[in-house]
């Protein structure tokens, strides 16, 4: 069994869910503070603070605390593991495609001469 990182798994698991990628959306703008995040989503602060806690755990946002407002900004480079990895499987993919491609035509050609 192929060996999994686990900080990778978290990442995709915060990605999984589309509340979250649409606070991570959001949060590529700039930072924003936790209610007014959580007006368009139309969920409850609660609920909108977990949504928080499994990005911030993720490594994806960070969360600062002035007086009684609580701001989330990104952290853009916690996406390059998962960047890698998909450039990984895309490179892997196009290469068995390739030779996938090449048995194709061989065989196609292997046929016409016959």
């Amino acid at each position: 069994m192929a060996k999994h990182d686990p900080a990778l798994s978290l990442l995709f698991h915060a990605l999984a869910d589309p509340t979250r990628r649409s606070i991570v959306t959001t949060l590529a703008e700039g930072p924003v503070s936790v209610t007014d995040l959580a007006g368009p989503t139309g969920l409850r602060l609660p609920t909108v603070m977990r949504h928080l806690s499994v990005l911030e755990e993720a490594g994806l946002i960070t969360t600062a605390k002035d007086g009684r407002v609580r701001t989330c900004a990104i952290v853009p480079e916690a996406l390059g593991p998962a960047r890698t990895w998909l450039d990984r499987q895309q490179a892997l993919w196009e290469a068995r495609l390739d030779r996938l491609d090449l048995i194709v035509m061989q065989t196609l050609k292997e046929r016409e001469n016959d």
